[in-house]
């Protein structure tokens, strides 16, 4: 089935055609007279050329598979691949929404040509196995650097460890590179909260989990959203009241989710308690957002300055939102001026 998202956005120039000699990538690899579209046999870290993902996993390389998590739309497991560690992550057939399901695969893929420290980067992905792999569950298998088993949800809430403003605020800077980066790149994420950026051992912070990202034209700053994804796709604690009215996607939607992240960053609490329909009523009809005037940290000098980023981050109006790189300055001065 051909992917709902066009191949000129998801494929890196570098990719060409050559001779099919690995197991068929996926409906994006198919090309006239039995060609598929692959890079060049890969290693991992100094073994590969670190800009490219592979349209082709070399199965009889994929060993010790450990489970380590699962969400909505997929599991992740620690894998061996060519000798080195990776996440290996495969995309659960949604019973209810086959489309999304797909859609959620294709996505995973926007950012898969990209290369930077904050971003988790895709090794191969594919939508074939072979039959002594086969997993009916499973509509896609994507490999992924091994980040860790750490992600911000984890140490906001499920952990003793110190996380004070300078942390908080360091995890956000890179949090704010990464998004200043897709967003160069017009591609925008659309489920930034906690649980989706991975801290490494190095403490650095990595965006994962593409499958609601949505890839903008150049042309253009803003895309209507697929009516497919827009009722399941996201978390909506975390989503743009623009997205909760069905009205088209920017980055800025990205900015206000990373708002809400910074707050639970700053606060280590949840961002609202009760009833899940009266907070989409009330963040769309009565802006709700999270407290700033019941915590200690928005009343020090920089916690005001905090706050008043937070303010603009979460605005009911897009225009007033910063873009991403205006909130890397931001925080950075925050950083300075401690």
């Amino acid at each position: 089935m051909p992917s709902p998202i066009p191949v000129t956005r998801l494929l890196p120039k570098d990719i060409y055609p050559c001779p099919d000699t690995g197991t068929c990538s996926s409906p994006l690899a198919q090309l006239a007279h039995g060609s598929t579209l692959q890079v060049p046999a890969q290693r991992l870290h100094g073994r590969v050329a670190s800009r490219l993902w592979s349209s082709v996993v070399h199965w009889k390389q994929l060993r010790s598979v450990e489970s380590v998590g699962s969400g909505g739309f997929g599991s992740v497991y620690k894998a061996e691949y060519f000798g080195e560690t990776v996440a290996l992550k495969k995309v659960k057939k949604c019973t209810k929404n086959k489309l999304a399901s797909r859609q959620s695969f294709w996505a995973e893929l926007n950012a898969a040509h990209l290369r930077h420290k904050n971003i988790v980067r895709v090794i191969a992905a594919t939508t074939c196995v072979p039959a002594d792999r086969e997993d009916e569950s499973s509509i896609g298998t994507i490999l992924m650097e091994f980040v860790g088993s750490r992600n911000l949800q984890q140490i906001i809430y499920g952990s003793s460890e110190q996380l004070g403003e300078d942390r908080g605020l360091k995890f956000s800077t890179d949090i704010a590179s990464g998004l200043r980066y897709l967003h160069s790149h017009s591609v925008v994420h659309l489920d930034i909260k906690p649980a989706n950026v991975l801290v490494s051992s190095e403490d650095v912070c990595k965006i994962a989990d593409f499958g609601c990202s949505l890839k903008l034209d150049h042309e253009c700053e803003t895309s209507a959203i697929s009516p497919h994804l827009s009722h399941v796709c996201g978390t909506y604690t975390h989503r743009a009241p623009e997205l909760l009215k069905g009205e088209d996607v920017s980055p800025k939607a990205d900015v206000f989710s990373f708002g809400i992240t910074l707050w639970q960053l700053l606060t280590r609490e949840p961002p609202y308690t009760g009833d899940r329909q009266y907070v989409l009523y009330a963040v769309v009809a009565h802006s709700l957002r999270p407290s700033l005037q019941d915590h200690m940290v928005f009343r020090s000098e920089r916690g005001k300055r905090c706050g008043d980023l937070l303010s603009r981050c979460w605005s009911a109006e897009v225009a007033c939102r910063p873009s991403a790189p205006e909130l890397l300055q931001h925080l950075e001065l925050l950083r300075v001026h401690a």
